[in-house]
Parts: structure tokens; C-alpha cells; sequence
């Protein structure tokens, strides 16, 4: 029997397991083939993200040892799975290693360089690809490992000589590969029968029409997009609502490109009508909004289903733009659509990359206030050279200075021919206390107010607040300095913001920033308006609950439509903030109005364990209720 051990491991440190699609596909291709009954069993080993090296090594080499062990490597965890690899080689010489994924695809000759003990890198999609080396292995026991004549495969043949075979054609009939999940292959349940991952991942299509500079979507850039059946996809996702998959994640590229999608998006809302579940659909949207898009817009809309809308636009300087090869899509007719989808009652959030050639300090600046006038939340990336990109192909060209990252291999731009690398370093202390404050909305209400009334944009105030923590001698705020790390990187993030929401005296000094620079920027007329803003924003945010310990002051749980909630203590504040910002024209042009007026804030249990992940983290946004003075609840707000 050939033993074969599947490893994944999820990008986010969090207590609830990621869905391990990748690996999921190998071995549904597996278990499918009948006359490998009795041959051979695959095996998944699923890891968590920020799981320690020698627990992964006991779960994989405490028992049987296998005799394939095969990962699915990107570019955290490409050095922990080469530990792994020279840990497995010293237990079971004979065995085979395999890696695959975006981040060793046709990048053998440097596998093989720095880890000798891998036997064999897959280039392209890998489920044909591993199906025939799995029979390659059964028919050649014994033999010299030399599968020539296996498309997409770089190894070392005996003679030591390395060898990569030619490309493998894309699967055109994505059908042809089973389903992961209804195969059973990828189990959708825990011990208790609960949905066992933090969402659910799927694909509909497979291929991006578009070659922008710093991607790599899967090796399938500038090429035709292929989908699954919708009869296929019908029944995996009325499998997720089933087991009361929470957000439903799609893997494709340019979601709501193809009329396809439209259908897709009524299984979806069939499947939510039916289960109550997904409640969300999260996705890449096309770059170029068409009718389709709006449509699929106004359907999700009109049934409930959550959804994050994103202006992947990456930078706004047009020198940038050529560069990373994006000129030929329509992107700045974002404006309009930032309009429409207010128009819709609809939030949509920004993309940017700051560190990309052609971009300076200060285009960069003015790019990002630019985008933060009409969408306040933007998430902001660290440039990163990914493999087989047109950056890295043209490198000396766009002069990038690069480091790998200190825990993972991806190769972080420290400077370029338009950015020198002390204007870099600089940038990317900006770039962390606006992922902090902006993308993962610590601050969101203030940013509009601040710039209409107080004429301060979204990146003043976000250096405002870094020069406030950087001037002070608190030893919190030194502390919190000292988590600022070189780069930008989303673990720091993550470690930061869980600071940040644990200690209520770290929260205390950026409320102190607001009182003392901010409530002073704003005319005498308004000020007290700005002191029941930040009032408001402190209530709005995330409830951060350790697991088994204590809620915030101010918290308990209740219970609502059957579920449990956070629910706040009585809030009074001197205005209807959430009307105020709701019809914030008026605000503006008539003043501030007081208003003595009572609330009552919603907030959904779980944002300890989706902090991580910025889409799903969005979700646990505490909401207001309008209340009379008893807290008797009045209309919704």
C-alpha cells in the first residue's frame, strides 16, 4: 500500500481550522480512481496558520510514516515545509517529497539549490499531474525514480542531472476533477457537528484574462477563464448551507466577469432561502464593472447576503499603472461606482500597494487621500515580488531592492528606481498604523467628518496619530511601538490590533490623541459634536472577548432571533450620531443639532477568532439600536 500524506497549513494564526482546498483536490483525484483501491490512501494533514514546526513534525512523523509526502507550498510556509521535508528524508530516505503551488511552480532550480532533500517540484495545476505520478510510483517499485514522460513535473533524474518536462495543458473540463467536498474528501464537520472552518472556500472558474505586473493568479494570467458545471457547483453549495457554512470565499479572479456568475449567485441565494446559510459571498471582483456586476450587486442586496465590495485599484499614479501593466482596465471609473453602490446603501472598501516602481512618498499620499474622500477603509499592501511575475522578470529594470521576510519567504521591496529605501522605511510605519486604524477600522466614522469639517485628510490624521505615539512617554505607547515591525506585514497587524483591543489603557491614549489634537482642529461650533463622534466610534467597533474570559465593561451576552449576541449597556450621547452620519449633507450644511439620544449596540460573538482575516473580522462590527432613556428599544438605526 502506498502511503500518502497531504499537507496544508492556512495563513492565519487562528483557533479554527482553514479549509485545505488545495490538498483537497489531490486526494478526491485519489480516492476517486477505483483501481488504486487497495493501492494506495491519501491522507490530509491540515494545519493551522502559526502552528509551531515540531507539533506539525509529531502530527505527520508520530505514527505511520508515509512514503509520499506532498505540500501545498506558498510563501508562508515554504521554510517550515522544508524543515519538514529534511525531517522526513532523515526518518524514510526512500520516501518522495513533493512540492506544489504558486510559490515553487517552475521555480525547481532554486528549490533544489537551497533544499537538496526535495524530490520533485509540480509546475501548473497538479491534480492530473499528481494522479499519474501516484500510478508512476506503483508500476515502478523498487526502480529508479525517472518519470519522464509526466507532463509538468522539474525532479532530478538518477544521474543527478536536473530535469523539468514540458507544460501540461490547462484542464479544460474542470468537471473531470472530482469535488473535494462532494467526495468527502475535505470533512465539513467537527466532533460536535459544527461547520469546522472559518469559511468556506470554493471555486467556481479557474484563469484571469489580465497579466498585471505583480501577480501570479495560479500560473493562469492572460489566459481564457474555465468553470465548473453549474449543475457541480449547485451541489456543493447547497452542501455548504447544510452545514451552516457562515461566509462562502470564492477563489476566482474577476467574479462577476461571466454571465456564469449570474447564475451562481442564484444557487447561492436559493441555497441561503433554504439553510439560512451562506449568509456571505466574499470574492474578487472583476476589475471592470460591467451590467453584470450590478446586477449580481442588487440580487445580493435584496436577499441579505453580505458581501465586500473592492476597489482593487493598487495605485492611482499613472506612472505606477503602466508599470504594473493595469492601463488597459477601466479602474478610474471607480469614482462612479463608489457613488452607485452609496446610492445602493452599499460599502465597498479600497485596495493600494505602496512600493510599486513609478510611485514616490507623495504620489503615493495623494493617491490614498484621493481614494479615502470617497471610501474610508483601504487596505493598504507592502510591494512584494512574487515568483514568475513580470516584476521579478524585469527586476534591474524597475530597480528593486528586496529582503526575504523574516518568517516567510516572500521578498519584500525595501526599494525601487522611484523610492529610495529611507523613504520606504518611513512609508511603512505609515502603512502599518493605517492597516491598523484604517483597514481594520479601529477608526471609521471620524475620517469624513475630520476632512469636511476640520479639513484634515485620512493620512494626516493617521500621521497624527503615529507622531502622537511616537512624542508620548507612556510605556504603552512605547510598547506599541516597539511591535512595529521593519515591514508592513499582516501577522504584525494582527499582533498589534490584539493589543490594541486588550488593553482599554492603549485604547485610552488614541482617545486622548482625539481630544487633544483632533477635537482642536474642529471649530468651537463642532467640537462637542467631535467629542460624541469618537463617543460613538468607541461603541461601534469589534467586542474582543479572550476566549473563557471576561467582555469588555460595559458588555454582556444576550441572546437574539435564537442566537447569541453582545449587547451594550445603555449608551446616551448628546446627538442621533448614526442619523447625523447617515444624512451627513445636512449635518453638514444645517450644523450639528443636539439631540439627547439613547442606544443600544449589537455586536456578533466571534471576532477573537476571525481578527486575522480583515473580510470576515468586518462582520463583528458593533451596530446601534435607538432606545428611549429606560432602554426600551425604539425603531432600528
Amino acid at each position: 500500500m502506498l502511503q500518502i500524506r497531504l499537507v496544508q497549513q492556512g495563513a492565519w494564526d487562528m483557533p479554527v481550522d482553514s479549509m485545505p482546498l488545495a490538498v483537497g483536490y489531490l486526494k478526491a483525484v485519489i480516492d476517486a480512481d477505483r483501481s488504486l483501491d487497495g493501492e494506495a490512501v491519501a491522507e490530509i494533514c491540515n494545519f493551522r496558520g502559526g502552528q509551531k514546526l515540531q507539533e506539525m513534525a509529531m502530527a505527520l512523523f508520530g505514527g505511520d510514516i508515509p512514503d509520499v509526502l506532498a505540500f501545498s507550498v506558498l510563501g508562508w510556509n515554504y521554510r517550515s515545509f522544508g524543515a519538514l521535508a529534511e525531517t522526513f528524508k532523515q526518518i524514510n530516505p526512500r520516501g518522495l517529497v513533493v512540492f506544489g503551488g504558486n510559490h515553487v511552480a517552475y521555480q525547481s532550480e532554486r528549490v533544489f539549490r537551497e533544499m537538496p532533500w526535495i524530490d520533485v517540484v509540480v509546475n501548473g495545476e497538479g491534480e492530473h499531474t499528481f494522479h499519474e505520478l501516484t500510478h508512476y510510483l506503483l508500476e515502478h517499485r523498487g526502480e529508479d525514480f525517472d518519470p519522464v514522460d509526466i507532463k509538468g513535473l522539474s525532479y532530478r533524474r538518477p544521474d543527478g542531472t536536473p530535469y523539468s518536462a514540458p507544460d501540461r495543458d490547462r484542464i479544460n473540463d474542470l468537471d473531470v476533477v472530482p469535488s473535494p467536498f462532494l467526495t468527502g474528501a475535505i470533512p465539513m464537520s467537527d466532533g460536535a457537528g459544527n461547520f469546522r472552518y472559518d469559511v468556506a472556500l470554493m471555486e467556481t472558474n479557474r484563469g484571469c484574462p489580465y497579466k498585471c505586473s505583480f501577480c501570479y493568479w495560479g500560473g493562469a494570467t492572460g489566459q481564457k477563464m474555465r468553470s465548473f458545471s453549474t449543475e457541480r457547483l449547485a451541489e456543493e453549495v447547497d452542501l455548504f448551507g447544510y452545514h451552516k457554512a457562515p461566509s462562502l470565499v470564492l477563489c476566482d479572479s474577476n467574479f462577476g466577469l461571466l454571465e456564469a456568475d449570474e447564475e451562481f449567485v442564484e444557487l447561492v441565494i436559493k441555497t441561503k432561502e433554504k439553510y439560512r446559510y451562506p449568509e456571505a459571498l466574499i470574492t474578487s471582483w472583476a476589475k471592470n464593472k460591467s451590467a453584470r456586476f450590478f446586477n449580481i450587486v442588487r440580487k445580493l442586496k435584496e436577499h441579505g447576503m453580505q458581501s465586500l465590495f473592492t476597489l482593487a485599484l493598487q495605485t492611482l499614479d499613472d506612472a505606477a499603472l503602466t508599470n504594473m501593466l493595469r492601463k488597459n482596465m477601466k479602474v478610474n471609473q471607480w469614482e462612479s461606482l463608489v457613488d452607485w453602490l452609496a446610492e445602493e446603501g452599499l460599502e465597498c472598501y479600497g485596495e493600494l500597494i505602496w512600493g510599486a516602481p513609478g510611485e514616490t512618498p507623495e504620489s503615493f499620499l495623494a493617491g490614498y487621500d484621493r481614494l479615502a474622500k470617497k471610501v474610508s477603509r483601504i487596505a493598504v499592501y507592502p510591494m512584494l515580488l512574487l515568483p514568475n511575475t513580470s516584476y521579478v522578470e524585469h527586476r534591474e529594470v524597475h530597480g528593486f531592492v528586496t529582503i526575504r521576510g523574516e518568517d516567510d519567504d516572500f521578498e519584500y521591496v525595501l526599494a525601487n528606481r522611484t523610492s529610495t529605501l529611507a523613504e520606504n522605511l518611513e512609508m511603512q510605519r505609515f502603512v502599518f498604523w493605517a492597516r491598523v486604524l484604517g483597514e481594520q477600522q479601529f477608526l471609521r466614522h471620524v475620517w469624513q467628518p475630520l476632512y469636511d469639517i476640520a479639513g484634515v485628510t485620512q493620512s494626516q490624521a493617521i500621521r497624527s496619530v503615529k507622531e502622537y505615539f511616537e512624542k508620548s512617554s507612556d510605556p504603552l505607547a512605547v510598547a506599541m511601538l516597539s511591535k512595529i515591525p521593519v515591514l508592513a506585514e499582516s501577522p504584525a497587524i494582527a499582533e498589534a490590533l490584539r493589543t490594541l483591543h486588550s488593553q482599554p489603557e492603549l485604547q485610552d491614549l488614541v482617545r486622548e490623541w482625539w481630544q487633544e489634537v483632533a477635537v482642536p482642529m474642529f471649530p468651537a461650533e463642532w467640537r462637542k459634536f467631535a467629542a460624541a463622534l469618537y463617543e460613538f466610534e468607541s461603541w461601534s467597533r469589534q467586542v474582543y472577548v479572550i476566549p473563557d474570559g471576561d467582555l469588555p465593561k460595559g458588555w454582556y451576552l444576550s441572546e437574539r432571533n435564537g442566537l447569541e449576541w453582545y449587547q451594550s449597556d445603555l449608551v446616551s450621547l448628546p446627538y442621533d450620531m448614526p442619523a447625523a452620519l447617515e444624512n451627513w449633507e445636512t449635518t453638514l450644511a444645517d450644523g450639528p443639532v443636539e439631540e439627547e439620544t439613547s442606544f443600544i449596540f449589537d455586536a456578533r460573538p466571534g471576532y477573537y477568532h476571525n481578527l486575522d482575516n480583515y473580510e470576515i473580522a468586518a462582520q463583528h462590527l458593533a451596530t446601534p439600536r435607538k432606545t428611549d432613556a429606560l432602554g426600551l428599544l425604539g425603531r432600528a438605526s
